[in-house]
C-alpha cells in the first residue's frame, strides 16, 4: 500500500533508459515505481554472446532490486513492481497492469516515464515469424544457443550429406552491429570449440551466410570501417552477401528477392526493430516503425506528464531520427528524468540534446570497428576498446569478473565455456 504523500513517478520498463532515470531520480523529492514484465535488467548488447555459447545468460543480467540496492542509501525513495502492464488512463492518470496472480492493478503517477523497449520487426516477410530466430531477450538466446548446439548433434549423426550440410548452415539477415557480431562469433565457434568437439564432421570453414539488404555492412559507420568489417568477415569464413534482399523465411532456409535460394536450417534475423507494442495499445500518436512521437522534450505529444525513451521513443539527431541502440536510450532516460526534476521544482522542461559518443562493433577475436567523433579505429585497438566499454556498462561487480574470466577462456583457449543445452528455457 502506498503511504507517501510525494509525487509519484512511474518508469515502465527496466532496460537502460528506465534505470538511468531512476539513477537520475533517486534521492529525489519523488516515489519511483520501476514496473517491468521481468525482474532483472539485461545487458542487451552481449545478448549475441550468450546465443554463442560465449557467457552464461545469468552474467548478463541483474536483478532490478539488485541494482536498486547497490544505489545505496539514496535510493530509498525507489521501489519495483514485477507486472505486465496493459494500458494507461491518462485522463485520470493511472497505469493499468497485471500483477503476477493475474490480479488488476491500478496505479495513480503524477508524471509517467514510458521506457518499454523494443521487438524484433521482420517487415512483414512472409515465414520470418513462423521460422526465423530473432534475439531481443535473454530467452530468445538461450533458445538459439539450444538450437545451435542441437543442430551440430543431430549432424554429427545425420548419415545423408545434404541433409547434414544444412543442419550445419546459418543465415543472419542483417547486416547492422548484431548481425555483424552474430556472424563473426558463430564463425569462431564452429570453427573453434565446435570443430573440436565434433571432430567427425571435418569443419574445415564455417557456413554461416550474412545477408544485408543494403550496399554496405553496419550502417551509419565511416565507409572504412564498413569495408574492413566485410573484408575480416570474409576472410573468417562468413559469406556475406550485399542488395540480398529476403522474400521468404522457410523451414530450410530463406529465399531471396532475386530468385535465389540459401539452404539452411537456421534463419537469425537481426534486420530491424519496431516499438513495443504496448505502443499501440495506449493510442498515442506513432511513427511508421512502432515508436512513439515525441516533442523535444521527450514529453508525449499529448500529455505533458507522460515522458518518452529508449527504443519506443522517436527522438531525432540532426534531423534524423536516432538509433534504437544503447547510448541514445541511457542519454534519453537520463534527460527524461532531470526533465521531470525540472517540473518538480516548477522549473521549465529543456529539449533533449544527443551527445553522440560514437559507435562500435566487433566482429571477432582482435578484431572490432569503432568511431569517436573524427576518429576511427579498426582491428585490435578498436577491440580492446570494445571490451572496456561493454565491462564498464555492465551492471554489477560480479558479472564484469565472471564475463571478462570467460572471455579470458575464449582468447588464450579458444573455447566457449557455455556448451550447455538447457532445458530450462520456456521457449523450449
Amino acid at each position: 500500500m502506498r503511504q507517501s504523500k510525494k509525487p509519484r513517478v512511474i518508469i515502465v520498463g527496466a532496460g537502460f533508459s528506465g534505470i538511468f532515470a531512476a539513477r537520475e531520480l533517486a534521492g529525489g523529492p519523488c516515489d519511483v515505481l520501476i514496473i517491468d514484465r521481468n525482474n532483472a535488467h539485461t545487458f542487451l548488447p552481449l545478448l549475441y554472446q550468450v546465443a554463442t555459447a560465449a557467457v552464461e545468460s545469468e552474467h548478463i543480467a541483474a536483478p532490478v532490486r539488485g541494482v536498486i540496492r547497490a544505489m545505496g542509501r539514496k535510493a530509498a525513495n525507489l521501489d519495483f513492481l514485477m507486472a505486465e502492464v496493459r494500458s494507461v488512463d491518462f485522463a485520470q492518470r493511472e497505469l493499468l497492469a497485471e500483477g503476477q496472480d493475474g490480479e488488476e492493478l491500478r496505479l495513480p503517477y503524477d508524471y509517467l516515464l514510458l521506457a518499454p523497449g523494443s521487438v524484433t520487426n521482420t517487415f512483414g516477410v512472409p515465414g520470418a515469424d513462423e521460422h526465423a530466430f530473432s534475439l531481443k531477450n535473454l530467452e530468445e538466446a538461450v533458445r538459439l544457443r539450444n538450437h545451435i548446439l542441437r543442430s551440430f548433434e543431430a549432424a554429427a549423426w545425420t548419415a545423408d550429406a545434404d541433409a547434414r550440410l544444412n543442419r550445419l548452415c546459418f543465415v543472419v539477415v542483417g547486416g547492422g552491429p548484431t548481425g555483424v557480431e552474430l556472424a563473426g562469433a558463430m564463425a569462431e565457434l564452429m570453427t573453434g570449440a565446435l570443430k573440436r568437439d565434433f571432430p567427425r564432421l571435418g569443419l574445415n570453414r564455417p557456413c554461416v551466410s550474412l545477408l544485408e539488404a543494403g550496399d554496405g555492412l553496419l550502417p551509419g559507420f565511416p565507409q572504412n570501417l564498413r569495408d574492413y568489417a566485410r573484408t575480416k568477415l570474409t576472410a573468417m569464413g562468413v559469406d556475406v552477401r550485399l542488395g540480398a534482399q529476403v522474400s521468404r523465411v522457410g523451414a530450410q532456409g530463406a529465399e531471396l528477392k532475386d530468385g535465389g535460394v540459401i539452404h539452411a536450417a537456421t534463419v537469425v534475423w537481426t534486420a530491424g526493430v519496431k516499438g513495443e507494442p504496448l505502443a499501440v495499445r495506449l493510442g498515442l500518436p506513432q511513427a511508421p516503425n512502432g515508436q512513439l512521437l515525441a516533442r523535444p522534450t521527450l514529453q508525449s505529444l499529448e500529455h505533458e506528464a507522460v515522458f518518452l525513451a529508449g527504443d519506443i521513443c522517436r527522438a531525432e539527431h540532426e534531423g534524423r531520427p536516432l538509433p534504437m541502440f544503447a547510448p541514445p536510450a541511457i542519454q534519453e532516460g537520463r534527460h527524461a528524468a532531470q526533465n521531470i526534476l525540472r517540473l518538480l521544482r516548477g522549473e521549465q522542461p529543456r529539449p533533449f540534446k544527443y551527445f553522440d559518443k560514437g559507435m562500435m562493433a566487433t566482429i571477432g577475436k582482435r578484431a572490432a570497428v569503432a568511431r569517436m567523433g573524427g576518429l576511427t579505429l579498426k582491428g585490435l585497438p578498436a577491440w580492446l576498446l570494445w571490451l572496456a566499454v561493454h565491462l564498464a556498462y555492465l551492471i554489477g561487480f560480479r558479472n564484469r569478473l565472471f564475463v571478462l574470466a570467460n572471455w579470458a577462456v575464449d582468447y588464450f583457449l579458444s573455447e566457449r565455456v557455455v556448451r550447455l543445452i538447457s532445458r530450462r528455457n520456456p521457449l523450449e
